[in-house]
């Protein structure tokens, strides 16, 4: 009869040992804002050419329809181009809302914003604002 000794239990792999880091927008939602969409945009518009670009993350009333929610607010060009993306339910994977005006007017038209997505990511967000400001002619590569 062959001596049979127990198995050492098995150690962890370091795979399964690390902790998955747990993913940015996953933090509560002003962190998430303040600490990593605002200069991720600031980055990302500023490489498109906007220079004195001002962003502002602050709960204010919807434009056109007046509704207070959660909005970063861009202006540029000495306050002349500006526009806001609203978080109507305080949440990157709850209803958003863009706006934008020229020449120092107020936004006049509300456009839903990233609608049909599932999940929302911090390079999401930043690539549909570029996305959307560039379909308006408002960066420099246009």
């Amino acid at each position: 009869m062959a001596d049979e000794t127990p198995a050492a239990p098995e150690q962890p792999t370091a795979k399964a040992a690390a902790k998955k880091a747990p993913k940015v927008e996953d933090k509560p939602f002003a962190d998430f804002i303040q600490q990593d969409f605002l200069p991720a945009l600031k980055a990302a518009l500023m490489k498109q050419g906007l220079q004195d670009l001002a962003l502002t993350f602050e709960q204010r009333p919807l434009p056109v329809v007046g509704v207070p929610c959660w909005q970063v607010i861009g202006t540029w060009m000495g306050n002349q181009r500006q526009f806001n993306l609203a978080f109507v339910d305080g949440d990157i994977n709850g209803r958003k809302q863009f706006a934008c005006a020229d020449y120092g007017t107020q936004p006049s038209l509300l456009e839903s914003f990233l609608i049909d997505e599932r999940r929302v990511t911090l390079n999401l967000l930043v690539f549909g604002v570029v996305q959307r400001l560039n379909a308006q002619k408002w960066l420099l590569r246009n």
